[in-house]
C-alpha cells in the first residue's frame, strides 16, 4: 500500500517551526499537538543553499528512538526533487504524561540522537519508561485528531499526515498493556470539554480507548482489560458495562451494573450507564430515576443534568425539560493543542496519481459566494456543552413546535413584561425564588401542564445585552431573501419576547432603594425561576435559524410551484443541509447535500448523504460514498478515518467482506482508487470482524 503524499511547508527562518514548538511547550494543556516533523534540505546548485521544510504526523509509532528515525529516514528521498538533497530531520513527539518533547534528531549521513525537552527547554535523558508513554499519547493523538469524514478536522490543519496507529493484533496488545500500566495516570491528560473534572474513567486515555474499540469492534479485548483494571478500582466497572451492551452481553453487563451500584450506590458514572441502557429499552420511568440520582451523585457535572433533560424530553415533560437544562453547569470549550505554527515562506500540497478522482478534485477550487445571513449562524460554531443543549433545545423545538416551546417557557420562566409590571405594582418585599434544581429533581410541574398557556399568549426570547438587540435588529433590517419569503418567515415564526435573567435581578439595577431587599416578595410569579442568560441566548440563536430555514423552505416551494430553478452555491447547499440538520430536519438536510454534490463535491454533504445510506440499508450507494470520502481523504494524507473504518466494518457485518469486496470492485473507478477502500476491508480483516470469516 503505498503511502500518501508528503506535504511541504517552507519556512521563512530554519528551524522558525522548532522554535514555535519549543515556545508553545508551557501552554499544553491535554494531549498535545500532532508529532512535528522538520527537515533540513541542501541545494545542489545555489552553493549549498539550506532551507527548512515541515509537516506534521499521526498515528507513527513513537515506542523507541528507532521507529521515529525510520520514518525521517522515509521522507528523506524524493524522486521528485532533484535539485537538493535532506540533510538532517528532527522528529518531535509530545508525551502529555511527563510533560516532555521526546526528540529524535537524525543526521544523514550519520547517526542519530535521542532526548527530550522539558518546559524550560531543558535538555534530559529519554528512557524507557518516557518511550512507553510517548507510544500511548501518539495512538491516543492519533484518534483525537482524526477525522470523521466530512473533512472538518483536516481543514482546520494544514499539511498534516494522518496514519492508522494500529495495524495488527500484536499491536493492539502493545498498545493495550501500556494502556494498563498507565490507566491511572489517565487523569493527568485532561478529558473532553463536557467533564469539568477528569477522573478515572473520564479522560483522554479512557475515551480514545472507547474509541479504539468501538472502531475495530475488537469488544472481548477491551472486556479483558477492564475486567483486569476492575480488580484495582471498582469505577472502572461503567467502562466495562459499556463495553458488554456493545458487544450485545447485556444479560453480564446489567448484573454487572447491579453488583457495582451497589458497593458504589453514588458514581455518577455507573448512573450514567444504567440510565442509557434503560433509555434504549424504552424504560423512561427507570432510567427517570438513574438520572435524578446521577445528578445528586454529580451536581457539577454537565453529563449528568443533559442525561435528566433527555429523559424529561423523551418523557414529554417540556416544563421539567426546559427546567433542567436551565440547571446545566456550562463550562467553556478548550479546543485541543492545536500548533501555533510562524508565517510560512511557500506550502506545497502535492498530489499522488493514486488519489487522484476528476469529482473530488473540484473542492480545490475557489470558495463560493455565501450570503451573509447564512454566514451569520451562530449555532454553527457551537462545540462542548453549549452544542448538546442546543441540541436538547432543538430536538423539543421539533416534537412540539416553536409557538408551543415558548409557551412553555413563558410558564417556567420570568418574562420581562410582567417583572416590570409586577414592579411598579408590589410594595412588598421579594423572597428568594425556589430552586430550578431541586424542582427539577423532584419533578413538580410549574403552572400549567407542559406549557398550556391559559391566556394564549406565546412569550418568548431572554434578556439578553442592548448589543444583541440591535444586532438582531440589523439582522431583521437587512433582506436575507426576497421580500416575501422574509416576511412570511417573520409571520410564521413568532419574534420572542424577554425574559428576566438572573444577572439583571442581582445587578441591582431597580429604580426602587429597597430593589435589593432580599425579604421582597413578586407574589405573581414566585412559581417560576430566573433564566440563565446562555439559555436566553441559545433562544435567540434558535429564533434565528428557524426564520432562515423557513425562508429558504418558502423560496423553495415557491420556486417548485412555479418549474423555476432555486438556485445556490455549494457551500450555501452546504450550510443550509447543516441547518436542516441541526433542527432535526433529516430529510430536508439530505435534499441540501444532494444539491450540494450536485454542483461539486463536499465531505460534509457526502458524510450527510452517507447516513440517509446508512439508515436505508442501502450497502451499494454507501459503498459508493465510502469510496469517494476515502479518496478524498487520502488526497489530504489522511489514510485513517475511524468513523469511516468503522461505517465499513459495520457494513461487514451485515454483508459480509466477499460481497462488500464484490462491490468495491465492480465500480467503474480506477483501480488505485478502489485499493484504497480494499485496504479498510483489509484491516477487519486483520482484526477478525464479523462478517470476514469466509
Amino acid at each position: 500500500m503505498v503511502a500518501p503524499a508528503v506535504p511541504e511547508i517552507i519556512e521563512q527562518e530554519i528551524e522558525s517551526a522548532v522554535d514555535s514548538r519549543n515556545e508553545a511547550l508551557p501552554t499544553l494543556r491535554e494531549l498535545g499537538p500532532p508529532d512535528l516533523v522538520h527537515l533540513v534540505k541542501q541545494s545542489s546548485k545555489s552553493g549549498n543553499k539550506q532551507s527548512g521544510v515541515y509537516h506534521h504526523v499521526t498515528g507513527i509509532d513513537a515506542s523507541s528512538s528507532a521507529s521515529l528515525a525510520a520514518y525521517v529516514n522515509t521522507i528523506t528521498y524524493n524522486p521528485n526533487d532533484k535539485s537538493s538533497k535532506v540533510v538532517s530531520g528532527l522528529y518531535c513527539c509530545y508525551n502529555a504524561f511527563s510533560r516532555l518533547d521526546m526528540r529524535v534528531d537524525v543526521k544523514i549521513p550519520g547517526g542519530v540522537e535521542s532526548y527530550c525537552i522539558d518546559e524550560r527547554g531543558d535538555k534530559r535523558v529519554a528512557s524507557d519508561a518516557l518511550w512507553m508513554e510517548t507510544f500511548l499519547c501518539g495512538v491516543l493523538r492519533a484518534y483525537a485528531y482524526a477525522d470523521d469524514g466530512s473533512g472538518e478536522s483536516i481543514k482546520k490543519i494544514i499539511g498534516v499526515r494522518r496514519f492508522d496507529p494500529i495495524t495488527s493484533t500484536e499491536m493492539e496488545h502493545k498498545f493495550l498493556d501500556a494502556a494498563e500500566r498507565l490507566f491511572f495516570k489517565g487523569p493527568q491528560l485532561g478529558s473532553e470539554p463536557e467533564v469539568q473534572v477528569p477522573n478515572n474513567v473520564s479522560n483522554h486515555l479512557t475515551t480514545g480507548l472507547i474509541n479504539y474499540i468501538h472502531t475495530t469492534g475488537r469488544y472481548t479485548s477491551g472486556i479483558n482489560l477492564f475486567q483486569k483494571l476492575r480488580t484495582r478500582d471498582m469505577e472502572v466497572s461503567s467502562l466495562l458495562a459499556r463495553v458488554m451492551l456493545s458487544a450485545d452481553e447485556e444479560v453480564q453487563a446489567v448484573n454487572l451494573l447491579h453488583d457495582a451500584i451497589a458497593k458504589l450506590p453514588m458514581d455518577y458514572s455507573l448512573l450514567d450507564c444504567q440510565a442509557t441502557f434503560c433509555q434504549g429499552k424504552g424504560r423512561l420511568d427507570w432510567a427517570l430515576e438513574c438520572a435524578k440520582r446521577g445528578v445528586t451523585a454529580a451536581p457539577s457535572e454537565f453529563a449528568t443534568w443533559a442525561k435528566l433533560a433527555e429523559v424529561y424530553v423523551g418523557l414529554e415533560q417540556w416544563d421539567l425539560a426546559l427546567l433542567t437544562l436551565n440547571s446545566c453547569p456550562m463550562f467553556t470549550y478548550q479546543d485541543k493543542d492545536l500548533p501555533r505554527m510562524p508565517e510560512a515562506a511557500r506550502i506545497l500540497l502535492p498530489v499522488l496519481p493514486e488519489s487522484m478522482l476528476d469529482e473530488i478534485d473540484e473542492v480545490s477550487g475557489t470558495y463560493d459566494e455565501v450570503h451573509p445571513s447564512l454566514r451569520k449562524l451562530h449555532a454553527a460554531g457551537y462545540k462542548g456543552t453549549f452544542l448538546k443543549a442546543y441540541s436538547i433545545l432543538t430536538e423539543v423545538t421539533a416534537k412540539i413546535g416553536w409557538d408551543q416551546l415558548l409557551r412553555v417557557r413563558s410558564h417556567v420562566f420570568v418574562m420581562e413584561e410582567e417583572y416590570r409590571s409586577e414592579k411598579q405594582t408590589t410594595s412588598t418585599t421579594q423572597t428568594s425564588n425556589p430552586n430550578a434544581s431541586t424542582t427539577a429533581l423532584r419533578g413538580t410541574p410549574s403552572p400549567g401542564i407542559n406549557g398550556t398557556n391559559s391566556n394564549g399568549h406565546p412569550d418568548g426570547e431572554a434578556y439578553s445585552h442592548l448589543d444583541d438587540e440591535e444586532t438582531l435588529n440589523e439582522k431583521q433590517s437587512s433582506p436575507t431573501s426576497p421580500p416575501d419569503s422574509a416576511t412570511i418567515a417573520d409571520k410564521s415564526i413568532e419574534k420572542p419576547e424577554h425574559t428576566i435573567t438572573s444577572e439583571i435581578v442581582k445587578s441591582g439595577n431597580d429604580d426602587s432603594p429597597d430593589s435589593t431587599n432580599a425579604n421582597s416578595k413578586y407574589t405573581q410569579f414566585h412559581n417560576k425561576r430566573l433564566c440563565e442568560r446562555w439559555l436566553d441566548n441559545l433562544f435567540m440563536v434558535l429564533y434565528e435559524d428557524l426564520r432562515i430555514y423557513t425562508i429558504w423552505r418558502t423560496d423553495m416551494a415557491r420556486a417548485q410551484s412555479e418549474s423555476s430553478d432555486y438556485r445556490k452555491s455549494a457551500e450555501e447547499w452546504e450550510i443550509l443541509g447543516e441547518l436542516a440538520e441541526r433542527l432535526h430536519h433529516f430529510p430536508e438536510a439530505v435534499e441540501a447535500y444532494q444539491a450540494c454534490l450536485r454542483v461539486k463535491f463536499s465531505p460534509k454533504a457526502m458524510k450527510g448523504v452517507l447516513k440517509m445510506y446508512e439508515m436505508q440499508g442501502r450497502s451499494g450507494e454507501m459503498l459508493q460514498a465510502m469510496i469517494r470520502l476515502i479518496t478524498w481523504q487520502y488526497r489530504w494524507y489522511s489514510e485513517f478515518s475511524p468513523a469511516l473504518l468503522r461505517t465499513v466494518r459495520k457494513l461487514i457485518e451485515t454483508e459480509g467482506a466477499v460481497k462488500v469486496r464484490s462491490i468495491v470492485q465492480a465500480t467503474s473507478l480506477p483501480q488505485p482508487v478502489l485499493d484504497l477502500t480494499h485496504r479498510y476491508v483489509e484491516l477487519c480483516v486483520a482484526f477478525r470482524s464479523s462478517g470476514t470469516e469466509a
